[in-house]
């Protein structure tokens, strides 16, 4: 650990053990790069140690206070999970690449870039899952048609296993299978992450070649769940080309590419990058601006794998539960170029 870190570090007190974090076990890590960002990992006595929020906010302000030119990601593990949770094996086992697709800002069609993604892979020939991580607003039951999917339990060898929606050669597992589309989802973090984790390692994926896992917009505990509960083979960053949007990406991109996170970024998908009319083949109307995920793209040394047009049969592809990547040839050329890309990038970072 390091030691002006550490110094800092033991200002911080616990209210339950009356110690410093420090002296009560609590920082498993606190480390400064060559770079002068700082990483520190938190890990708790307990499970949903009530106090962990407050912690963490406090360990953010105090190195701000003494970094300000640093940037500081403090990751809050649970405590080790008593044997008992882990007497049922995750059902991830046998499957190929998990990639994440993130956005820093909601809007910018990340969900529709997954469900097509998925088809296109699909139409490639592999076994493709996703799984709908975006745990207060899932839109994959939507897209795909399943909002009235129930999900049933399996047991195999003395476990309960959950099965996923199959649909257009896709396993599909979302939170939305479990609640109405009426229903406000008023769940602290702990909650979402333990439903999240459920979905995960107990859902049947069976063999895939590909899981990909729609995660919600921005950055938080959902995305850190994520990346602590399985190993991310690489996340695909979506964006439209407006500035306000690119500016989000930044975030993301730095999220993923922290030391302490260290997830490949395969690439950003600029989406809607233009609007073509039917009746004027050869023209394009950039209404969203032009080329701003290409150009930050560019600048941050990451492969721009995708341009997306604005194609009127992608909304209404979503809006029908038929995702348009497998009835548009228009939508299928875009989508199969960017998941041929994704094949590439994902089997150079393995």
């Amino acid at each position: 650990m390091n030691e002006q870190l550490e110094i800092i570090l033991r200002r911080i007190m616990h209210p339950e053990t009356g110690e410093n974090i420090v002296d009560s076990g609590f920082v498993e890590r606190a480390e400064q790069g060559a770079d002068g960002d700082i990483a520190v990992t938190l890990r708790f006595a307990k499970a949903r140690d009530p106090f962990a929020a407050k912690i963490r906010s406090q360990v953010e302000a105090a190195m701000a206070e003494a970094f300000p030119e640093a940037k500081t990601m403090v990751i809050v593990k649970e405590a080790a999970p008593k044997p008992r949770r882990r007497e049922q094996p995750t059902t991830t086992s046998d499957i190929g690449r998990i990639i994440a697709i993130a956005s820093g800002k909601g809007g910018v069609g990340k969900s529709t870039v997954t469900a097509n993604l998925a088809i296109a892979l699909r139409n490639m020939g592999y076994n493709v899952g996703i799984l709908d991580a975006d745990i207060y607003g899932p839109s994959q039951p939507k897209m795909f048609g399943v909002e009235d999917y129930t999900p049933e339990a399996e047991k195999i060898d003395g476990n309960e296993y959950i099965v996923p929606a199959q649909v257009m050669g896709i396993e599909l597992m979302s939170i939305g299978f479990f609640i109405r589309p009426t229903d406000a989802l008023m769940w602290r973090g702990a909650m979402a992450v333990n439903a999240l984790h459920q979905l995960i390692h107990q859902t049947r994926w069976g063999k895939l070649d590909y899981l990909l896992v729609d995660l919600p917009p921005g950055t938080g505990d959902i995305h850190l769940s994520i990346i602590s509960e399985v190993k991310l083979s690489g996340a695909v960053i979506v964006s439209t080309p407006q500035q306000v949007a690119v500016a989000d990406v930044v975030r993301g991109v730095e999220m993923f590419r922290h030391p302490q996170v260290n997830v490949p970024v395969l690439g950003v998908v600029e989406n809607m990058s233009w609007f073509t009319p039917e009746e004027l083949p050869d023209n394009r109307y950039y209404i969203f601006g032009r080329g701003g995920a290409a150009q930050y793209a560019a600048q941050a040394g990451i492969d721009l794998i995708g341009q997306i047009p604005i194609i009127q049969s992608i909304m209404e592809g979503s809006d029908n539960g038929r995702p348009a990547a497998g009835i548009d040839p228009r939508v299928e050329e875009h989508y199969a170029l960017t998941a041929q890309r994704v094949v590439e990038k994902s089997e150079n970072e393995c």
